[in-house]
């Protein structure tokens, strides 16, 4: 079951909720004050890519690491 987020529009509280079906909050209430006027949020996730990247600052690794010798 996914995880969504929602936000109370009566106490302000955000909270997170399993749900089987994700379009239907009708049975969503607020953890804090009990309400269902709750608002589904958009939700946002962090990945990390392991491995090798095209993405560059600029800098070859080799000139941005100093080993101290020279």
């Amino acid at each position: 079951m996914p995880i969504f987020e929602f936000a109370c529009n009566d106490c302000g509280q955000s909270f997170e909720e399993l749900l089987r079906n994700g379009s239907d909050t009708s049975m969503v209430v607020c953890p804090s004050c009990s309400s269902q006027q709750v608002k589904k949020r958009i939700s946002t996730f962090v990945s990390k890519v392991f491995g090798g990247s095209s993405f560059s600052m600029g800098a070859s690794a080799s000139a941005s690491c100093s080993t101290g010798s020279t």
